[in-house]
């Protein structure tokens, strides 16, 4: 019997209140609400629609139901979604920078559930500042005499921008004019900042003698850029803070470091590279100095700006300000975390980031051995998965040519023909996973570097592979991610 033509098989498509009413989905309303379910329905009757002129079957009335309690599901639920972090990069912008600390967790909820003193003075029943949520354990870990918070450092740093040098000049050297991800350029933020950017020396050689020449009755500030994501290596020369600090104040002028990534300890003492600290920019005569919360602090996303409390309060009055304030949410968070900071006690097993930089290689290993089969019955017969030795890097442009030493499970197709399609394959269907995995490919092998894979997330990850049906052919069609 000839099938019906596409304009019978359009009017016998159900309609929504039809579909909505079928038990499966009127079930499913009770539970994910009506919204999500009619948006489903409509959106799988449009498709449908589209298939029928297309010249292809109507789908049965079942098959619309269950395709619209997929949909439903989809649509519910939540769009951040937590990934088990496999690349070998701790603080990972894409994925989310620091993994807070759990005492922060803990402030962050109980600031959720309850009223608090936010910008409120208990003593004096009156308005307060929210800064002082944080001032004193930030003056106390940098040394400063005046600090402010905002919600990330490149808000700080145009921010601090705009307070100290609109329409004026700022002198940076040439080869600290950083971009940064997401193309953040310094150059563009001193032109949003209202600022005209005087670059000096080369791009690999700032000597005094550069700024000097460079000051100007419009200049400003004289700012320095720590190198976020590179390094400049060979011929090279740069300006300390002491030497600039002085050359700025001699004119009269502010000197401001931003330093990114934001340590506020010496990270040598846990056998990490070491990493430039605000409190010795402001021991050397910064004015002013920026950084990060949310990357070797591992504290939530926040930039703290520390200096002097002439550069402070311009700073603190600019309209910027408020536009640029933190939540409740990133104080209480902040606060936590600063606060472990300040009692000095038990850091590494306090704070998640300095306990996977810190992390033993032989530690990592295990971690590998406990996944390797899992990981090699999940890929199927034609992947070999193997243990090697290979580098973690700290992320987010912290110390960016720094490498710690650690383990991974290489996933390698058996066939060298095709072997590039079939690894992205194979990182797709993983990362397809109702817990995604996200790991890295290089040299036409999957990369599962095991520095960040913890006890909860290598349960996670042991049970979900064990529920997943293995590849049994690394030629078909995964959806590409």
């Amino acid at each position: 019997m000839p099938l019906p033509g596409p304009g019978e098989q359009l009017a016998h498509l159900p309609a929504v209140d039809r579909l909505l009413n079928a038990p499966p989905l009127a079930a499913l309303a009770q539970e994910l609400g009506t919204a999500f379910v009619k948006r489903a329905a409509q959106a799988e009757l449009a498709a449908a629609r589209e298939a029928i002129k297309s010249g292809s079957a109507a789908p049965t009335f079942d098959a619309l139901v269950a395709a619209t309690a997929t949909a439903a599901r989809i649509f519910a639920a939540p769009r951040l979604t937590s990934v088990i972090n496999l690349t070998g990069t701790v603080i990972h912008t894409n994925l989310g920078r620091a993994l807070l600390a759990d005492e922060a967790i803990d402030a962050v909820a109980a600031a959720m559930r309850q009223y608090v003193a936010l910008e409120y003075d208990l003593a004096g029943a009156g308005r307060g500042d929210r800064d002082d949520i944080v001032e004193d354990l930030l003056r106390e870990l940098t040394g400063a005499p005046a600090v402010t918070v905002v919600n990330n450092n490149a808000g700080a740093v145009v921010l601090a921008l705009a307070a100290l040098a609109a329409r004026r000049e700022v002198i940076v050297s040439r080869g600290e004019l950083i971009e940064i991800g997401g193309a953040f350029r310094l150059p563009d933020i001193m032109e949003a900042a209202g600022c005209k950017l005087v670059e000096v020396g080369t791009t690999n050689r700032t000597h005094p003698r550069d700024y000097e020449d460079a000051i100007t009755p419009k200049t400003a500030l004289i700012v320095k850029a720590h190198w976020s994501n590179y390094a400049i290596t060979g011929f090279t020369a740069a300006v300390d803070d002491q030497t600039l600090a002085a050359i700025a104040h001699r004119a009269g002028l502010p000197y401001m470091v931003d330093l990114g990534a934001g340590a506020v300890i010496d990270l040598s003492h846990y056998g990490l590279p070491r990493e430039p600290l605000p409190q010795e920019s402001l021991a050397a005569g910064a004015d002013v100095v920026t950084f990060s919360g949310d990357k070797l602090l591992g504290g939530p996303q926040a930039g703290l700006i520390v200096g002097t409390p002439a550069a402070i309060a311009k700073i603190k009055k600019h309209p910027l300000k408020r536009a640029l304030r933190c939540s409740k949410l990133t104080l209480a968070a902040l606060e936590a975390t600063l606060r472990i900071y300040a009692s000095g006690h038990r850091l590494p097993e306090r704070l998640p980031v300095l306990a996977l930089l810190t992390r033993p290689a032989a530690d990592i290993r295990a971690a590998c051995e406990h996944v390797q089969a899992a990981l090699a019955a999940f890929a199927g017969k034609d992947y070999a998965a193997s243990i090697e030795a290979c580098a973690s890097q700290i992320g987010s442009g912290s110390l960016p040519v720094e490498r710690l030493p650690s383990f991974a499970v290489v996933l390698t197709p058996a066939q060298a023909k095709g072997a590039g399609r079939a690894v992205e394959r194979l990182a797709a269907r993983l990362r397809e996973l109702p817990t995604p995995v996200v790991g890295r490919i290089a040299g036409q092998r999957l990369w599962l570097d095991c520095r960040c894979l913890r006890s909860d997330d290598e349960a996670a990850l042991l049970q979900q592979l064990a529920m997943a049906k293995p590849i049994t052919d690394h030629r078909s069609p995964v959806t590409q991610c």
